[in-house]
């Protein structure tokens, strides 16, 4: 995964630019502990001038779309939401289990998985959703069942800020995977902000990243799974703790 907020930068800026970007990171992750590339598709996010979530996801490898070049140098946007994905067996490597998810509020990644999630999860979350969150699942990925639950609880808890709509979420999810392995990287964007965690239960954290001094990012913020850039830099989000960073570049750590 790899985030951006701050000052308007074009899509490459963030995805083809760097010397370890997304690009990079999708055939030689050097971080990346339970698989050894991304190459089951790809997506980006932003918000469009109506202030909505807008996306692009491809299911095919990064390196095969040749119309990333182009959408680089033509989008611009303040913030960035964008990854590189490696299915978990039993997925469905489709557009429907593409990362980015989004709704009309938030758009929304997640790095991990949730262990054996069809048998352990899935039922228990789709029981849990209101009819139209519901129909609005259209793939299999544990990823996507995480955000519709995530929109429910924000659906119910009217005045929840995205911080405490993600503490219920864990605390949802510790409960009812008891024992079970979840890896539960996750950023969310709102237009304003950026919410992300490094969290886990019965398993160790993914890698995540942070840097606000980014020389080539005057202004910007930046999160990843692995640094993009050789800077010295990046800072490592401490384990089970919440990352925000806003338009004000304001930083919040927030244990979990």
């Amino acid at each position: 995964m790899a985030a951006y907020i701050g000052p308007e930068i074009p899509l490459r800026d963030l995805m083809l630019e760097p010397a370890y970007g997304l690009m990079e990171q999708s055939w030689g992750p050097r971080e990346m502990k339970e698989g050894r590339l991304n190459a089951d598709g790809y997506g980006f996010g932003w918000f469009a001038p109506d202030g909505r979530p807008a996306f692009y996801t491809n299911p095919m490898p990064i390196w095969t779309d040749r119309n990333l070049a182009d959408l680089g140098r033509s989008l611009a946007a303040p913030q960035w939401l964008a990854n590189v994905r490696s299915a978990t067996r039993s997925m469905d490597i489709s557009h429907a289990n593409t990362q980015p998810f989004a709704d009309d509020r938030y758009i929304f990644l997640h790095n991990g998985y949730v262990a054996d999630f069809t048998t352990s999860l899935r039922t228990r979350i789709r029981q849990n959703l209101g009819p139209e969150i519901e129909a609005g699942v259209h793939g299999n990925t544990d990823s996507e069942y995480l955000f519709a639950l995530f929109r429910e609880i924000m659906a119910e808890h009217e005045n929840f800020m995205v911080d405490q709509g993600l503490l219920e979420l864990f605390k949802i999810i510790e409960e009812w995977a008891a024992g079970i392995k979840s890896l539960l990287n996750v950023i969310i964007g709102d237009g304003k902000r950026l919410y992300a965690t490094r969290h886990a239960f019965n398993g160790e954290c993914p890698s995540l990243y942070f840097t606000t001094e980014e020389e080539n990012y005057p202004g910007g913020m930046l999160i990843a799974s692995e640094p993009l850039t050789e800077s010295g830099s990046w800072q490592p989000v401490p384990e089970h703790h919440m990352l925000i960073l806003d338009t004000e570049q304001h930083l919040q750590l927030i244990p979990l």
